[in-house]
């Protein structure tokens, strides 16, 4: 699954409009406009690769625009500030927080973080979120994907979680 992918499910799952999706790149510090987020939210090539097996019909479009790990993390950071408002920096902490996903295999587990924070969402709620979609997880596991990259109980949070979260995601809030 890529950034892309991931951008269209979210959108998906909130139902969230191309004018809302412009406002939430801007809150994240990124401008873009109604053209460059149309061609963003187009699958790629690969993203139908990994969903079923090779589908040689699909032409890759060349004005796609990949979005790279800091487009999506500013889009997760616009996307917790349009939810939940924009809070002022601490005396001493930075005004800008730092980008959290520093590899690709931690860009889900960044990804449920934000979500849960973006969404208010309660360790239950997520749960309950994994269950809908058919995916059964223990509190330990789910703790151990929300754990900062580097802590001796860590877990990389697969594709196939991410997914399922998603897919979670739009069954609760698409009804």
């Amino acid at each position: 699954m890529d950034n892309n992918d991931r951008l269209i499910r979210l959108r998906y799952a909130l139902d969230i409009k191309n004018s809302d999706m412009i406002e939430i790149f801007k809150l994240g510090g990124i401008d873009v406009t109604k053209e460059e987020v149309r061609k963003m939210l187009i699958k790629s090539r690969n993203s139908y690769n990994e969903e079923m097996d090779v589908r040689d019909d699909i032409e890759e479009k060349e004005e796609n625009i990949k979005c790279n790990n800091m487009t999506l993390e500013s889009f997760l950071n616009g996307l917790i500030i349009f939810k939940r408002g924009k809070q002022d920096p601490k005396p001493g902490q930075p005004e800008r927080a730092a980008q959290s996903i520093k590899a690709s295999g931690s860009v889900n587990n960044v990804m449920l973080k934000k979500l849960k924070i973006a969404l208010s969402l309660t360790s239950e709620d997520v749960l309950d979120i994994l269950e809908e979609a058919g995916v059964v997880v223990t509190k330990g596991e789910l703790s151990a994907l929300f754990r900062k990259e580097g802590h001796k109980h860590y877990k990389e949070c697969g594709d196939k979680y991410a997914r399922n979260f998603l897919k979670g995601l739009a069954i609760k809030y698409r009804r």
